[in-house]
């Protein structure tokens, strides 16, 4: 396992279920933790995908606090940057991404060797790696479910954060893989048609949606995230 320092807090600002977890929105990423575990009725929740309808809606951002909170919670966390045309989970914790998922994925390396370990227990990061010229074709390839195998025997949880559904096929090539998928929509951005294409998408790739995280929505000056489950 490589060891890495984390930078400064450029990055470590979005991590807010690390930084301040007594917070309301802290909170709010427990509530969306609880909701994602109770949501198996017959199994486990083991890997988890987190998508969005397009950039800018806080899909990231969410996907890393996840990470955060379930480790919190004392399981083995993974956090995958599946996003291979425009990674920031490096960023967001503070690793290089000379090697990663890529990497594995065409059998450069190991997932051992590739994962990166972070400041907080349990939570373990791989970057995207170089970014290739086919994403799709890695995400659907043979090495994706070699991946999937290896990294159930090493981690509780591995989250997947992956490109918005509506700009490239990637997410839904990933989607049926994993055991369930959240959609993170931005208050006052995203619109009703692209969430509604998107859900439409997802069900067409047979992705099991968890359900909704909704994100910047505004009460008594303070930003809460809110699950709505799909039933």
């Amino acid at each position: 396992m490589a060891k890495q320092n984390l930078t400064p807090q450029s990055g470590r600002r979005k991590l807010v279920a690390k930084a301040n977890p007594k917070s309301p929105i802290s909170e709010q990423y427990r509530t969306i933790r609880t909701n994602i575990e109770f949501s198996a009725v017959d199994e486990e929740i083991r890997t988890l995908m987190v998508t969005s309808s397009g950039p800018a809606e806080g899909k990231s951002t969410t996907t890393a606090n996840l990470a955060v909170v379930f480790a919190q919670q004392g399981k083995k966390v993974l956090i995958v940057d599946a996003d291979m045309r425009k990674p920031t989970v490096h960023y967001t914790f503070g690793v290089t991404n000379t090697t990663g998922l890529t990497n594995v994925l065409t059998r450069q390396v190991t997932l051992e060797e590739a994962a990166r370990s972070t400041d907080m227990e349990n939570l373990n990061v791989l970057p995207s790696g170089p970014i290739p010229p086919n994403p799709a074709e890695l995400l659907g390839s043979k090495g994706m479910q070699v991946f999937f195998e290896k990294a159930k025997e090493r981690y509780d949880m591995i989250i997947f954060d992956t490109p918005p559904v509506l700009a490239v096929t990637d997410a839904q090539i990933l989607a049926n893989k994993c055991d369930g998928t959240v959609l993170v929509v931005a208050s006052g951005k995203t619109e009703l048609e692209s969430a509604q294409k998107t859900k439409e998408l997802l069900s067409a790739a047979q992705a099991k949606l968890l359900g909704v995280v909704l994100n910047n929505k505004k009460m008594e000056k303070t930003d809460y995230y809110y699950y709505y489950g799909t039933n």
